[in-house]
């Protein structure tokens, strides 16, 4: 019986992967959601992943840099789509991100001096312009480029205590221009579109240590948040 479950599971994925790869990759395939774009206004939804870093600038050239662990993150938000003109569209993608980096000092031996775990969770405002390209069968590539602002709901801002007393500080509002490249798939009932993006802080997001001579803060000139997004998107 477990058997018998099993085959007919595999044949009904064969069958849906076989009907899925003909309507998009077909030569002639049969066109889904034809007038879907010619909206005015539409909406969505994504999930995803994320990887993001520092990137540091100092005030004197040092030996060795912080080093920054990256972990994978996730995002998950809503997404609501302008039609400016045919190839060109705006978009607000409002989300909530979590991520997780570890900085490493050097010239520390204690762990309670040469690491800082640096957890985030961001409120994540993009606002984004999206070029698309001449639509071929049931696929429409897009480049995908504007500004974001981000509100770090783990800043620690407030804190009177900094890495003294191993509190780590940010700014709770970031800015940052992002740029990348997505697929639209036409599918029968849904649009699908996975898009990979980078993110670039312009702002500088450090909260400096009390003491001016800090050795965590002291010979930062700017702190900046990078990221590689992967969003997965239905309309």
């Amino acid at each position: 019986m477990k058997k018998t479950v099993i085959l007919i599971l595999l044949v009904l994925s064969t069958k849906g992967y076989s009907q899925f790869a003909k309507s998009m990759f077909s030569k002639d395939p049969i066109i889904n959601l034809e007038n879907w774009q010619k909206q005015r206004l539409y909406f969505g939804y994504y999930l995803g992943f994320n990887s993001f870093d520092f990137k540091f600038d100092y005030k004197n050239v040092v030996n060795q840099d912080i080093q920054v662990k990256k972990t994978t993150g996730f995002n998950v938000g809503v997404v609501a789509d302008l039609r400016l003109q045919e190839y060109i569209n705006l978009r607000f993608e409002p989300g909530l991100y979590y991520t997780k980096r570890d900085l490493y000092y050097p010239n520390f031996t204690a762990q309670n001096d040469y690491l800082r775990e640096v957890n985030s969770t961001y409120i994540h405002f993009p606002l984004l312009l999206k070029f698309s390209s001449l639509r071929t069968g049931n696929i429409r590539p897009y480049l995908v480029g504007g500004m974001s602002t981000t509100l770090n709901l783990s800043s620690n801002s407030k804190s009177q205590d900094d890495n003294s007393q191993q509190k780590f500080r940010v700014k709770p509002w970031t800015a940052a221009y992002e740029i990348g490249v997505g697929i639209d798939f036409f599918t029968e009932y849904f649009i699908f579109s996975p898009s990979i993006r980078g993110m670039f802080g312009i702002t500088d997001e450090l909260v400096r240590d009390n003491d001016p001579n800090s050795p965590w803060t002291g010979n930062i000139d700017s702190m900046k948040s990078r990221a590689i997004l992967i969003n997965f998107t239905f309309h």
